[in-house]
């Protein structure tokens, strides 16, 4: 029998678990995706025809992987969000050390506030919003590492 510990990483490690988009024009939304919520790019590939093949932007020792939507075997599996009425299956929740101030940034930057910035009940402060896909967004101090 497996125990927990011999398949999960050793929590000292950076995150294991990296959220994947796809965007119909990836080298803008790289770009955007730094300026508005400070990622860093941490490499690039580009592909054909201006797009991108594979992407890995960081944000503290967390990451996503994004590319452009192209109609292969992954791609046939995911949906853009203004192909289903701007709505998201999921979303990606992103800790800040200063929700007010990444808040700031993000709306300077252009992003759609779909909550707007407060504090939950349950602790920390944060804020939701669209990015230039309309892909939703969460940022906010709440870490549930250290309650």
């Amino acid at each position: 029998m497996t125990t927990d510990t011999e398949t999960a990483p050793p929590k000292s490690e950076p995150a294991v678990i990296i959220p994947c988009l796809r965007y119909r024009n990836a080298p803008a939304a790289i770009e955007w995706l730094c300026k508005a919520f400070g990622f860093e790019k941490n490499v690039v590939f580009p592909g054909e025809n201006g797009t991108i093949a594979h992407a890995q932007l960081t944000f503290g020792n967390g990451m996503i992987m994004l590319g452009s939507v192209h109609d292969n075997d992954w791609g046939r599996n995911i949906k853009q969000p203004d192909e289903i009425g701007r709505a998201s299956t999921q979303t990606s929740y992103v800790i800040v050390p200063d929700a007010d101030a990444h808040y700031a940034r993000a709306k300077a930057a252009g992003a759609e506030i779909v909550i707007d910035i407060k504090t939950e009940d349950y602790g920390g402060r944060g804020y939701t919003c669209r990015d230039l896909e309309d892909h939703i967004w969460s940022f906010g101090t709440y870490d549930p590492w250290h309650g």
